[in-house]
């Protein structure tokens, strides 16, 4: 095992310890780490990200059940419309891109090569939505009242997103809770990440169809992440993940325009 290879799962690790500390944001770190130090195609990268995607967020879902966080009737309006899209797009539209989508000059935009650039588009935006500082905002106790065809255009949107880069798109999705569920943020936090767990998990089942899966290296990834979050969650109580998301989310800015430069330079 190389040094490229032990950074690649001490990366796992780190993974886990941010979602653990700060609840979210840490996935999208996975693509980066599993095609630039583990050298894995960003098509296989971001079928590998949706399983310890969904994976992680399913532990982060049933700390939240036993603490009475998770909106099920909300999670699951939003994630029906969410994980078809997202089985579609794994399932036939990723295969369907072509190798070389355009040509100019010496320069020749690959399948791959768009998909690390959509990638780092989505990490810009991930990294806005950390930065911002949230005013808090509290919720008059009322009836909820579901704005279905928004909460289902928005699901589709997140769906097709999260197939395409293997991100899990929660700062897309708790803001939508927010919005349109009128769901207080500690409740659409807990509840995003359910929605995160199925639809990651259900597009990933499109995956298993179409590629050749290193079961013994995905799972070895995937349990070392798992032992990140254990890590971040007890140093949680000595550590302010608030504090730390908004340094994270620079972190995550330079990540994304670092990768849009090597992939277009």
């Amino acid at each position: 095992m190389d040094l490229t290879q032990i950074l690649g799962y001490f990366g796992a690790l780190i993974i886990g310890v941010v979602l653990g500390l700060i609840g979210g944001g840490g996935s999208i770190l996975t693509v980066p780490i599993l095609v630039y130090l583990l050298a894995i195609n960003p098509v296989t990268a971001t079928a590998y990200s949706l399983f310890v995607v969904g994976v992680s967020s399913a532990f982060g879902v049933f700390q939240n059940i036993k603490k009475g966080l998770v909106d099920f009737k909300t999670a699951f309006v939003f994630a029906i419309p969410a994980f078809i899209a997202v089985y579609i797009t794994r399932k036939f539209v990723v295969p369907a891109i072509p190798n070389e989508l355009y040509t100019f000059g010496n320069f020749t935009l690959t399948k791959d090569i768009a998909i690390m650039v959509f990638f780092a588009i989505i990490m810009l935006l991930a990294s806005i939505s950390m930065i911002k500082t949230k005013k808090n905002t509290k919720h008059i106790s009322e009836v909820v009242t579901f704005n279905y065809p928004l909460i289902t255009l928005e699901g589709l949107v997140v769906g097709v997103l999260t197939g395409l880069v293997g991100a899990g798109g929660g700062f897309l999705i708790i803001p939508a809770l927010v919005l349109l569920a009128k769901l207080p943020m500690k409740k659409a936090v807990a509840t995003s990440l359910l929605i995160i767990a199925i639809k990651s998990l259900i597009g990933f089942i499109g995956d298993v169809e179409n590629l050749s899966i290193d079961w013994t290296f995905l799972l070895t990834f995937t349990a070392i992440s798992v032992v990140g979050i254990f890590v971040g969650s007890y140093l949680s109580n000595f550590i302010d993940g608030k504090k730390l998301k908004k340094g994270f989310g620079f972190f995550v800015l330079i990540m994304g325009i670092y990768i849009l430069f090597k992939e277009l330079a």
